[in-house]
Formats: C-alpha cells, structure tokens, sequence
C-alpha cells in the first residue's frame, strides 16, 4: 500500500483520528499535548492516534494528503478538521463537541 492509501484507511475506517507528536500518554509536543487534552475533555474514549516521529513516510504523507503544513491533524469521520489552533477555537465555541457527536 502507498502511504497515501494507508491514511486513506487510518481516516475513514476510524471514527477519530489524530495525527501526532508522540502518543496520546506521551504527547512530544505542545500543540499535540493540547489536541489530546481537548479531545479527552470532549469525552472522546476512542481515538486512532498516529505518531508520526516513529514514521517520516506519514509525517510527510499526512501534510500532503490534508494540504495542511502543521502536525497535530484531527480528522473525525474521515474529513480533516484542522490543526491544534482550529480544534482549540472549534472547542471554545462548542463546535467540536457537536461535530464529535454526530
């Protein structure tokens, strides 16, 4: 399989998926700790959280395939969300939390 084909399947065969620094105990990085923070105030018990340290293949894969320079990405129910500052700015105002529910 591509790379390209492997995000294909981690994005739409999971609910949620969080591309990372590090993993959801051991956040590497800031902007990933407060992705996993938030997802975990919104009560998310089930996240596919991909570190993309231990893969350079899908640290570069994952910016390709969304578009989006940065790392963390939030996908939920196969469509990009964004990265840390639009998922902080989306559970600010409540829109994560529906988005998560549906």
């Amino acid at each position: 399989m591509s790379v390209k084909e492997i995000i294909e399947e981690q994005v739409t065969k999971n609910p949620v998926v969080l591309y990372m620094k590090g993993t959801l105990s051991q956040p590497q990085c800031g902007f990933s700790a407060n992705a996993v923070n938030i997802l975990g105030a919104c009560g998310v018990e089930s996240v596919l959280a991909v570190d993309v340290l231990a893969d350079e293949e899908i640290r570069q894969g994952i910016k390709d395939y969304s578009n989006w320079p940065t790392i963390p990405q939030l996908y939920v129910n196969g469509q990009f969300v964004g990265g840390s500052d639009i998922v902080t700015e989306m559970y600010e105002n409540g829109e994560l939390q529906t988005l998560l529910k549906s």
